[in-house]
């Protein structure tokens, strides 16, 4: 079997591999290459011009000779994939502080920083089959160029059959588009670049709409500062790349943008609740990190996180708690490609919530939000990463809607891990879903590290967690008709009664170690058929978790991705076959020598995917 490439040998590239050690490609043909561990890799490229002229492309290295084979198992089952996207661990990753403590000069401190030469970022192809004999191992890297070690970030939170992938690059302020019909290979369909996206920078998560296209959150500033005009005529003032205010773009199948919609408002945000560095003249707490959206509704949510300036330059200096966003955005998206914005609304500190502290009160650090799914519920939940507690709205489409405190990540602490305090703050949670039925809400929290609220803090354990939320959703869409409330510290420990969510499932994640769970997740939203193909389903009964955040931030992780099975009732626990290939341990790491594409150590692995290929799904 001969595979071609659609462009010549990507002459950089090879460059760079020839600098890590790994075989030189040739491209053309099938070239089997290989790396101290991997024999029999098929190199197979795909490139595209993108908006500046220049190529780019993905690089599939398959391991094996017989890649149709490799679709099913030997019992013939067809496979289900992980697309895990992963970034090169490298010398920027060292944390300003630990910079600062190696020994003599920064060159003489290089020796302790691992993988000091450039390597490129990817997307890991995972056998995702239970039962499989090669369930656990990596079959394929995508690698992508020539762009390298741009901080692989997030990918859309589902992935339904047909669709694009959308996989932004953090500091490249770029957002690439993949095709994954044909896994376990991917081809490229399109990139955009910083010049096609000046209205905001720093690109964050993609929610994809039914028609293919998708909107994603640029959480930064404008690319250049000072004023930017947009289509709707507004006009915005910002303080530069990964400033503020923020925007949202939508884009087509193919990664080309097709509208940019300011996130800020025309008189600006609260001055005393959203800080700007540099100061703006209006300020602005617009940073639109998580986005989700109730196409029937024809309504969009965005949570601000953060200016995320400080996190990219200087993690170490946090001049003022007000730079993480206490606030969420609905947009009206009657017209898909012009949203605008309708309300932005403030959350409220609660019980735990102290004016010395204010970056580890209840509202602090917006970071995700999920919407319900089913006709007849309006509601959406948003969790915050420095505040640890989760928010609920009865109805998004509200012209000011109300969000109101549900549960306290103190309330499971002690589920996940027993040793662990109540007390959720600075609990680092971030991915939060609901399940496509609406009963249940699942949770990934890093847990606190040590030292975090004080030097004798001990941190917690961080893990997964599931919420029965069936009564919340069924108590109609005002905020006055639900039961209970998080309103004193014994409920921020213990939950808040009536009907807000209560604690049906948790497992942790790296126990007793604190701060080292996971940040983000995703569902498998596929189930094998009798028909012997893959269909939706309403009801997952696996999740997926990656243990990193981003390296600068000081919050790194043991950069393992972890699967979990879940059960009906909502009950959740680490899944024991799913191991590394190398190690043989539970859950696969991305620390590691040799790689398909090479011997290039240590990869960060940050958002994952369930997929399948389209001749295997129904």
């Amino acid at each position: 079997m001969r595979f071609s490439s659609s462009s010549g040998a990507p002459p950089r590239w090879r460059k760079v591999l020839t600098v890590a050690g790994a075989a030189a490609l040739a491209v053309g043909a099938v070239t089997y290459t290989g790396s101290s561990a991997y024999a029999d890799v098929q190199v197979v490229t795909d490139a595209k011009t993108a908006s500046d002229g220049k190529q780019y492309w993905v690089q599939n290295h398959l391991v094996g000779k017989d890649l149709a084979a490799q679709a099913r198992s030997a019992d013939g089952t067809p496979k289900k994939w992980l697309l895990v996207w992963a970034g090169d661990e490298n010398i920027a990753d060292t944390a300003v502080k630990d910079v600062k403590n190696l020994p003599g000069s920064l060159g003489g401190g290089l020796g302790k920083i691992k993988n000091a030469l450039p390597g490129p970022d990817f997307l890991a192809v995972i056998d995702a089959t239970q039962g499989s004999p090669t369930y656990g191992k990596v079959v394929n890297t995508a690698t992508v160029g020539p762009l390298v070690e741009n901080e692989p970030h997030h990918m859309q939170y589902v992935w339904h059959k047909g669709d694009t992938i959308y996989a932004g690059a953090l500091f490249a302020a770029a957002t690439y588009a993949f095709d994954v019909s044909a896994l376990p290979q991917l081809k490229l369909k399109g990139i955009s670049l910083p010049t096609q996206t000046l209205g905001g920078s720093v690109p964050d998560a993609y929610w994809v709409l039914k028609d293919g296209t998708a909107y994603g959150t640029y959480m930064g500033g404008p690319v250049v500062p000072g004023p930017y005009a947009y289509q709707d005529g507004s006009t915005q003032i910002g303080n530069g790349f990964a400033g503020s205010p923020g925007e949202v773009v939508r884009f087509d199948q193919n990664a080309q943008v097709l509208s940019q919609s300011p996130a800020a408002t025309p008189q600006g945000d609260n001055a005393k609740l959203c800080d700007n560095l540099p100061q703006l003249g209006k300020p602005s707490c617009a940073n639109p990190h998580g986005v989700q959206a109730r196409e029937d509704l024809n309504t969009l949510v965005t949570s601000d996180y953060a200016e995320p300036r400080n996190i990219i330059l200087d993690p170490v200096k946090q001049p003022s708690p007000y730079l993480r966003r206490p606030t969420i955005r609905t947009w009206d998206i009657s017209d898909r490609n012009h949203p605008k914005l309708k309300a932005v609304s403030y959350l409220q500190d609660g019980p735990r919530a102290n004016p010395a502290d204010p970056l580890h009160s209840e509202s602090r650090a917006v970071m995700e939000t999920t919407v319900t799914n089913l006709p007849g519920h309006k509601g959406a939940f948003a969790e915050t990463m420095q505040g640890g507690a989760i928010f609920y709205t009865p109805d998004i489409t509200a012209k000011d809607p109300h969000w109101i405190e549900v549960f306290d990540d103190g309330t499971a602490g002690k589920p996940i891990y027993s040793q662990n305090d109540s007390n959720g703050a600075s609990s680092n949670g971030g991915w939060l879903q609901t399940s496509p039925d609406d009963r249940f809400l699942y949770h990934a929290v890093q847990g606190r590290q040590k030292g975090a609220l004080g030097p004798d803090d001990p941190g917690t354990t961080g893990g997964v967690y599931v919420l029965d939320i069936q009564k919340l959703v069924a108590a109609g869409d005002k905020v006055e008709d639900i039961k209970g409330r998080v309103d004193t510290k014994e409920k921020a420990q213990q939950g808040g009664g009536g009907d807000l969510p209560t604690v049906v499932g948790s497992a942790p994640i790296n126990p007793g170690v604190p701060g080292a769970g996971p940040h983000w997740g995703a569902y498998d939203n596929f189930a094998l058929g009798q028909d012997g193909f893959y269909h939706e389903t309403q009801q997952p009964q696996h999740i997926a978790v990656s243990n990193y955040f981003v390296a600068r931030s000081g919050l790194d992780g043991d950069h393992k991705v972890n699967l979990l099975n879940l059960a009906p009732d909502g009950k959740v626990a680490v899944d024991p076959n799913f191991r590394d290939e190398f190690t043989g341990q539970v859950g696969i790491n991305f620390n590691r020598k040799s790689w398909p594409h090479g011997d290039f150590g240590n990869a960060k692995p940050h958002s994952e995917l369930f997929v399948v290929a389209d001749q295997h799904v129904k």
